[in-house]
């Protein structure tokens, strides 16, 4: 059986981490074992931060949506839930672009939502 040589997969495995830790600093960028660890911890932060993005930016939109209403004399559980008695169906994103650009539109379905609680009551 003839003689396998194993440099260049390696050589290639090598440039590919390399070239994904372009931007780290010092030896993380020039050496193959710090690269390596480097780049690796980097992608699993890159992994997880990807799902945590999507509970940041709910986080901001509840606190946005939140500070609207009260200026509009409702709590952020009495809004929705006024909503939905409403039947008025906006995501929170819509509904915190709204509550910062346009206050008027924001107003009025606070208002049909505190209707729609009064009547309920």
């Amino acid at each position: 059986m003839p003689r396998v040589k194993r440099g260049v997969p390696a050589h290639k495995r090598h440039k590919k981490i390399l070239k994904l830790a372009e931007g780290h600093r010092n030896s993380r960028r020039r050496l193959y074992r710090p690269a390596h660890e480097s780049v690796m911890k980097a992608l699993s932060y890159a992994y997880r931060d990807r799902r945590a993005r999507k509970r940041d930016f709910r986080r901001l939109w509840i606190t946005r949506i939140n500070a609207a209403s009260r200026l509009h004399g409702l709590t952020y559980s009495q809004f929705m839930h006024g909503m939905k008695l409403a039947g008025i169906n906006l995501d929170r994103k819509v509904l915190a672009e709204m509550a910062v650009f346009n206050g008027a539109v924001f107003g009025t379905i606070a208002a049909q939502a505190a209707a729609a609680l009064k009547a309920r009551v």
